[in-house]
């Protein structure tokens, strides 16, 4: 039961401007976190029942890690998760609102905290979550951006454009290496829609060459096969030519670097990325991302089925497949707008 509060005293929460509640030193605020052991069972929770990605751990982390340093300076104590009610987080909420915090970065901190507390239920120490039914400001719609079909072929022969125009004789056989690497990994994101985490765990024995077709991991765990197009496959096959010793078995089908194993980071992919956009006269900002939207708006436009892609996107829900269709939809009007005379 909430306690109810004087007529001339503000609800908790209210009182303070979101800097001034936040320490500006993180490092306690994460310590005191972590000394929860509900927190520490949750974020142990999150790396290995349900394989989160490494930036969904940090999201979520960072979200409850938050709530948890607010309560304890509103309220003086860390938060008792079975005694924290709606109002709690109304509070938290309003608290968030004047921080100037996007829609954005609110959904995605109640998101994580719907996420915690749905494990605390299903862990019995609670018996349901107060965040459900709370009312959150809305994102205004957004459609995904993408490439046409013409960009995205500009964009995936940049990688070797960018290599024939060096000075071949100063050329490294590690730098002819990362650019075709460079060229393969841009032909599997787009010819798979995949993920970056995805294209960065993908490992030589989630290849079947024979029926093009490839093994990929996805969010928590869930594994899908795709099809991998021909042109996709002769361009890992070059750049596994470049190399001493070509990748086999559980190795990472891209390596960071030609004479060691490891894995290329996302990090990586994205700095990459960067350049080749650069050079095909493309916009820098987009990123691997954008290439995924670009697969699955181009094979709507060719036809597809909203099923058949939600399954190659592995897509939980169809509603976050849906989101293509606005995009063909607007192209559809606007040349109907421009060709049609009753229009």
């Amino acid at each position: 039961m909430t306690t109810p509060q004087p007529e001339n005293q503000r609800p908790a929460g209210e009182g303070r401007d979101p800097k001034d509640a936040v320490p500006a030193d993180a490092a306690p605020a994460l310590e005191a976190a972590l000394a929860d052991p509900r927190v520490r069972e949750f974020l142990n929770h999150l790396a290995t029942d349900r394989g989160a990605s490494v930036y969904t751990q940090r999201n979520y982390r960072q979200a409850v890690v938050e709530f948890h340093q607010w309560h304890a300076a509103e309220r003086g104590q860390p938060p008792p998760w079975a005694g924290l009610g709606r109002d709690d987080f109304r509070g938290y909420l309003r608290y968030l609102g004047r921080g100037k915090l996007s829609r954005a970065a609110v959904q995605l901190r109640f998101s994580a905290l719907r996420t915690f507390y749905r494990f605390l239920v299903r862990r019995g120490v609670v018996e349901t979550t107060p965040i459900r039914n709370l009312a959150l400001p809305k994102q205004p719609k957004r459609l995904p951006k993408f490439l046409t079909a013409d960009q995205m072929l500009t964009l995936l022969v940049a990688p070797i454009k960018e290599l024939s125009l060096l000075d071949q004789a100063a050329v490294t056989p590690a730098d002819r290496a990362a650019f075709h690497r460079d060229a393969a990994i841009l032909e599997v994101i787009y010819s798979c829609g995949l993920r970056i985490s995805e294209l960065c765990g993908l490992r030589c024995d989630d290849l079947d060459w024979s029926q093009q077709m490839a093994r990929v991991r996805g969010k928590g765990k869930k594994e899908r096969h795709v099809p991998v197009g021909a042109p996709a496959l002769e361009a890992i096959r070059r750049y596994w030519k470049e190399l001493e010793e070509p990748p086999a078995g559980e190795l990472p089908v891209f390596l960071a670097y030609a004479q060691r194993s490891e894995p290329m980071s996302p990090r990586t992919v994205q700095l990459r990325l960067k350049r080749y956009l650069a050079l095909a006269g493309l916009d820098p900002a987009l990123t691997p991302h954008k290439i995924r939207h670009s697969y699955a708006t181009h094979l709507l436009d060719a036809g597809a089925d909203l099923r058949s892609v939600q399954e190659l996107l592995g897509h939980a829900h169809l509603t976050s497949t849906q989101v293509y269709t606005h995009l063909t939809t607007e192209r559809l009007k606007k040349a109907y707008d421009q060709a049609h005379p009753r229009a």
